[in-house]
């Protein structure tokens, strides 16, 4: 740890490193053009839409016109689906509620209270993140409405006009995506990772020749480093690929993301390449172009052992690339075609569960619950006290920020606060200097488009700041949107930004004060149930019978996975974090995201490795191997322990010998196969190979950790 902590680069000075900050963020990539005017014409023909037919709720149908699109139709198709349901239903609840409750102030605020908490529970309980952020959105969006005093025929109009602007503005952005998506048809997500190896690939065959490395690939490497894999991440969580090829993308998407930032900091070296360095370059370079063309033509790649393990290199870094290539193509060690992993029509049975497997038996839930209903009801409570309804986007805050550790809800509030302080500005600034001198819609089409525009290149940055450019066209949409007519007043836009202001404190004081968790802490947590997650679904099966054993290795299965992306998420909070430990935090940040790609192979090949303990048809193997395989999962699992063990200083204990299981499930197959039958020793190839895999994988990590 002292080592890494000494290694870790001195804070740059505030404002070079601001300016170095917005320059990386703001810079072009490929597919952020395309994508920024989609957003924009899909929000602008929603605002002419609104305007001319003076849809109520109008703003909040452009700014999710602005939030929704996605990488490809068919993501965009299931989100606006996701969309329209979630708000007819969040519509009939709302409706419901007044239904019983609206007649009496004390059962009101009760049932406003015990919404709040079941909107934050379901959030942190829910598969969907976005169907239960709808349905919270639309909840917050009309109590308001219901707490005011019209008649109540004018509330669920105004309810019902709400789910009618946000479905208007669902399928016009659909339209606008299915266009756009006939003009440039593709893949978005294999072409992006072929584009990181692409990039990659140039940079060392620069180093292999020996020459100076090409400034637009040094740029394009660091600029791919800083955007970050948040994007594909996102593309695989709403896709409608199997589990497995998700899973199995997943770690190729974070061992690529590895291998850019292994890259970029290589660029920031100055070292002598020998003879043999270069060739190993070569080698390197002629793999990954390998891989890119296997995955842009839809074929496994095949697996890749650099021999340079006890090879001196005075190339720095360089073991650490041959190794994360490697380790890229074992993830597909048991695929035979890439085909087989087309998207499904109907999905794959991840969207046919409400609720994640642990929804009732971890607390967390119920803990975040909680808080996020504390501070909710805080807000509520204020604003209706002092009679100050036009705050009520203090609420709003509260569910759009509530993440579970203080540097997470920390980034988003900050980002939330500049961001609609800067919105703010901007309307304040064209309601004064340009409004008056606009009379017609063209013009304020013009206006829109340009502050649209600027928002939406905001909002396809990297996940550091891409939240920025959202809330700047929140607070703009709604200063000069939630009316027909010029807004005159700056009320609106006060009321606004006090209500953020509000939000943020009440977050302040229940997420960071009452139950302030430091990211740090808990990005650690996460991979620590991870190790001992994955030490659990090594042990699978447990006696008993084999479909319960297949629902808990799919329980297991999601709990994995939802701790790979809490570990990558919280990576980012750590960021926003400061105080007299900040070098040692960053320092554990770092080692932790270097595990974090091979626990992900790991976790993979004992995905593949699971049918055989399950015995599925077609998998099945002889009792001594099926014997041999226990012994050495047992010890894979033990192994893992240890490591969660080490990283929580817990007293050390001898270590399992896998590499003895390991020869001994190997010397257990051979004996049972020594010549025949032919086609029992072809089944039981890939089984070997799969276990050798993992047995050099946990190895390996073990040596790290």
């Amino acid at each position: 740890m002292a080592a890494v902590a000494q290694s870790t680069p001195e804070t740059p000075a505030p404002s070079p490193w601001l300016w170095e900050f917005l320059k990386s963020e703001l810079t072009p990539y490929p597919g952020r053009g395309a994508l920024a005017a989609r957003m924009v014409i899909a929000a602008t023909a929603v605002m002419i839409i609104n305007m001319t037919f003076r849809v109520p709720y109008g703003a909040y149908g452009v700014i999710y016109a602005l939030t929704i699109s996605r990488e490809n139709p068919q993501t965009t198709a299931k989100t606006v689906k996701t969309i329209v349901i979630a708000f007819v239903l969040g519509a009939a609840y709302v409706l419901a509620g007044a239904l019983f409750f609206l007649d009496d102030p004390m059962p009101r605020m009760l049932w406003v209270i015990g919404t709040f908490f079941a909107m934050f529970y379901a959030i942190s309980a829910m598969t969907n993140y976005g169907a239960a952020s709808r349905f919270g959105y639309l909840i917050v969006v009309t109590v308001p409405l219901w707490d005011s005093h019209v008649p109540a025929g004018s509330k669920v109009e105004g309810t019902l006009w709400a789910v009618w602007a946000i479905t208007i503005a669902s399928l016009v952005t659909l339209m606008v995506e299915l266009i756009f998506a006939a003009l440039r048809p593709g893949n978005d997500l294999v072409q992006s990772i072929a584009e990181r190896l692409a990039s990659i690939e140039g940079l060392v065959a620069c180093y292999s020749e020996d020459r100076p490395v090409d400034p637009a690939t040094e740029k394009k490497v660091t600029q791919l480093a800083m955007l970050g894999t948040s994007r594909l991440r996102g593309i695989l969580h709403r896709s409608t690929y199997s589990r497995h090829y998700d899973e199995q993308m997943s770690a190729v998407v974070a061992l690529v993301g590895r291998l850019v930032d292994v890259a970029a900091n290589l660029t920031q070296l100055r070292f002598q390449i020998s003879e043999s360095d270069r060739q190993r370059l070569r080698v390197l370079a002629a793999n990954l172009a390998g891989i890119r063309t296997d995955l842009l033509n839809r074929r496994v790649p095949g697996l890749i052992a650099f021999n340079s393990d006890s090879e001196a290199s005075g190339v720095p870094l360089l073991r650490e690339m041959e190794k994360t290539v490697s380790l890229i193509t074992e993830v597909f060690s048991d695929s035979g075609s890439m085909s087989e992993y087309a998207p499904s029509p109907a999905g794959d049975e991840r969207t046919s569960t409400i609720f994640v497997p642990d929804a009732l038996s971890n607390p967390e839930h119920i803990r975040f619950g909680l808080k996020g209903c504390l501070a909710a009801s805080l807000c509520y409570i204020a604003y209706t006290s002092v009679a100050w309804p036009g705050i009520n986007t203090s609420i709003t805050t509260c569910l759009l920020t509530a993440l579970t550790t203080v540097g997470a809800s920390r980034q988003k509030q900050v980002l939330r606060f500049t961001g609609a302080l800067a919105g703010g500005v901007v309307g304040l600034g064209a309601q004064v200097f340009l409004l008056p001198y606009l009379d017609s819609i063209a013009g304020l089409t013009v206006l829109f488009v340009v502050v649209t525009g600027a928002a939406a290149w905001l909002s396809t940055s990297g996940p550091r700041f891409s939240y920025f450019g959202s809330q700047f066209a929140v607070a703009f949409d709604l200063i000069h949107f939630q009316e027909f007519t010029i807004q005159t007043s700056l009320a609106v836009a006060r009321d606004r930004v006090a209500g953020v202001l509000l939000g943020l404190l009440m977050m302040w004081l229940v997420f960071d004060q009452l139950w302030g968790a430091p990211a740090v802490v808990e990005m650690k947590r996460a991979f620590l149930s991870s190790l001992r997650s994955l030490a659990q679904l090594m042990r699978e099966p447990l006696p008993g019978e084999k479909k319960a054993a297949i629902e808990r290795s799919y329980s297991l299965r999601e709990t994995i996975n939802t701790n790979f992306d809490k570990v990558r998420s919280l990576a980012d909070g750590v960021l926003f974090e400061f105080g007299s430990t900040r070098q040692q935090d960053l320092a554990l940040r770092e080692r932790i995201r270097q595990w974090q790609p091979q626990l992900r192979t790991i976790f993979v090949t004992r995905i593949a490795l699971l049918k055989y303990r399950l015995q599925l048809p077609g998998f099945e193997l002889p009792e001594a191997v099926r014997m041999a395989q226990q012994d050495f999962d047992e010890r894979v699992a033990g192994t893992l322990e240890g490591m969660a063990n080490r990283m929580e200083g817990k007293a050390g204990q001898e270590r399992d010998n896998l590499e003895g299981a390991f020869a001994h499930l190997e010397e257990t197959v051979r004996i049972c196969c020594p010549e025949e039958p032919q086609s029992l020793t072809v089944k039981l190839r890939p089984f070997v190979a799969l276990s050798r895999s993992l047995e050099s994988l946990t190895m390996s990590l073990d040596k790290e950790i």
